[in-house]
């Protein structure tokens, strides 16, 4: 008789339907699991800016621990949480097939969206020079001020639950929210709009599942419902943020798709106030697309305006 499969995750609703998603999966591949709730150090502190708490891994260490532990046998993350370097012990087992990797805006003023759908994709924002945007995200935060640089950022934290709640309780003109956060467990709201212009965290809309290095028989239960295409674009896009700055909690973001057997790599870095961005765009055959990260970081790090950017963003985290 097969052993069950003991689930970690957090205990937020996004988090906990991410888990379900995996189990359903084990089921339909004949192996049964059960999920087990752990309170990550990020969901304790959300009064603290993302990236002042240093943010590498503070969604993944608890339950890098659990399983190390022998606690849990496999452990479900939102893949952008994850550190480009897992932990010692620990080894990746699946990655779901990618939701969408977009952002969106959210808007606290419903009348302002179909004016703002007018003009979504163009440098004029219709909140006009005094806007005021929440995210936690040092990413979010550098590339939108980069295209509205007369606007204010304010810090939101929580889960996407509470953060949706304090759009409307704050006096702030919207937030922005990963799509795929809002879309699984349909809360996105309808005064919302795509922001096609704003590159994704590397990873974003993916859902990893990792084990222990030595748990054969976990690996194994995983690998069925593996997506070949998604593991494939998150890894070239990890490689280039690894590459770069190694932490998540960095101006950086990166999109690899599959396009009739090509892979299409968009890539930036921002300077943390959004006053300077260099881009790179890259495609390859996927049989030649093993490197494809990492050439592209290293193309970005030959640029000497890039290297000051970096150094900046170096300083300021020391």
């Amino acid at each position: 008789m097969k052993p069950t499969l003991k689930i970690g995750t957090r205990e937020s609703e996004l988090a906990v339907w991410q888990a379900t998603q995996v189990q359903i999966l084990l089921k339909e591949n004949g192996f049964s699991s059960e999920l087990i709730y752990i309170k990550s150090e990020g969901d304790i502190n959300t009064v603290t800016p993302l990236y002042e708490l240093g943010v590498q891994g503070i969604f993944t260490k608890t339950l890098d621990a659990a399983l190390l532990n022998n606690k849990i046998d496999i452990a479900v993350h939102s893949m952008k949480d994850v550190p480009t370097q897992l932990a010692k012990g620990i080894k990746q087992a699946a990655v779901l097939k990618r939701a969408s990797y977009k952002d969106i805006f959210v808007f606290k003023d419903k009348s302002i969206v179909d004016s703002w759908q007018l003009t979504v994709d163009r440098i004029n924002s219709p909140l006009g020079d005094g806007g005021i945007i929440a995210t936690s995200s040092i990413r979010r935060k550098a590339q939108w001020l980069h295209r509205y640089p007369k606007h204010s950022i304010e810090n939101l934290r929580g889960n996407v639950n509470t953060r949706l709640k304090k759009v409307y309780e704050h006096e702030w003109n919207g937030a922005i929210f990963a799509a795929a956060g809002l879309e699984r467990i349909n809360l996105r709201p309808k005064n919302s709009v795509d922001l096609n212009w704003m590159l994704p965290a590397p990873a974003q809309g993916a859902i990893m599942v990792v084990c222990r290095e030595d748990d054969s028989f976990s690996f194994e239960a995983c690998k069925f419902f593996n997506n070949v295409d998604t593991a494939l674009c998150t890894k070239i896009e990890r490689d280039f943020l690894r590459t770069l700055l190694g932490g998540c909690s960095t101006p950086i973001s990166a999109l690899a798709e599959v396009k009739n057997d090509k892979i299409v790599f968009k890539g930036n870095i921002c300077s943390v106030d959004g006053k300077e961005k260099i881009e790179i765009e890259k495609e390859t055959s996927i049989k030649d697309s093993e490197q494809l990260g990492v050439n592209a970081a290293n193309e970005i790090l030959n640029d000497t305006k890039a290297q000051k950017i970096i150094q900046a963003i170096r300083n300021e985290k020391n």
